[in-house]
């Protein structure tokens, strides 16, 4: 019993040994692909500013540890620029800029790496102002939006006058009508007074010849 536990107890830790030790072989290549060459992207924005892309060369995995590297560029004209360091960019672990904006031109940049490897890229850049568009204006409909109102207004004013005056000429006509019958009953009442008196005159003629 007492040789039985203490082989059991021998071989205890080394099998627990041997499982750490599997355990522990899958990090081993991760850990090894992070450690070696590493590669630069150098993209320019469209503006003024210079991006550039820290991978590792081996499996293009994103590089998160710290980069130390430079940016130095000349122009086609001549000019030269840098070398300044790149910054870490809050847009991505692996992803640096240029502090200082490139000036207008087209630009052959160089980054130089030293940490955590050395490695050195070149790309050509054209760094320019980005001209933004004006807003189109409204079209200026309120002038002939007024202009078709006041048509609107005459034309709905001039037909609501038009019937008025038609209707006051018949009325003017009826008056006329209506005035000639009392006219012609005037006169007929004056001819018909005329003719009583001379029928009277002419009875009392009559009378005083006789007498």
């Amino acid at each position: 019993m007492n040789n039985a536990l203490r082989s059991a107890m021998t071989v205890l830790p080394a099998g627990l040994t041997l499982l750490a030790g599997l355990t522990l072989l899958p990090a081993a290549p991760a850990t090894a692909a992070h450690r070696g060459p590493i590669e630069l992207e150098v993209i320019g924005d469209g503006a003024h500013n210079v991006n550039v892309l820290v991978t590792w060369k081996r499996d293009g995995h994103p590089v998160t540890d710290a980069v130390v590297a430079k940016l130095a560029a000349t122009s086609a004209d001549g000019r030269t620029f840098g070398p300044v360091p790149l910054r870490s960019s809050s847009e991505g672990q692996n992803l640096y800029t240029s502090p200082v904006p490139l000036p207008n031109g087209t630009w052959r940049v160089t980054v130089t790496a030293t940490k955590p490897a050395k490695a050195r890229a070149t790309a050509k850049v054209r760094a320019k102002d980005i001209v933004t568009a004006a807003p189109a204006t409204a079209p200026a409909t309120a002038p002939a939006t007024a202009a078709a109102t006041t048509a609107a207004t005459t034309a709905a004013t001039t037909a609501a006058t038009r019937p008025r005056a038609a209707d006051a000429t018949p009325a003017a006509g009826d008056a006329g009508a209506g005035s000639t019958p009392f006219k012609i009953g005037i006169i007929a009442v004056a001819v018909m007074g005329a003719l009583a008196a001379w029928l009277v005159l002419a009875r009392r003629s009559r009378l005083y010849a006789r007498r």
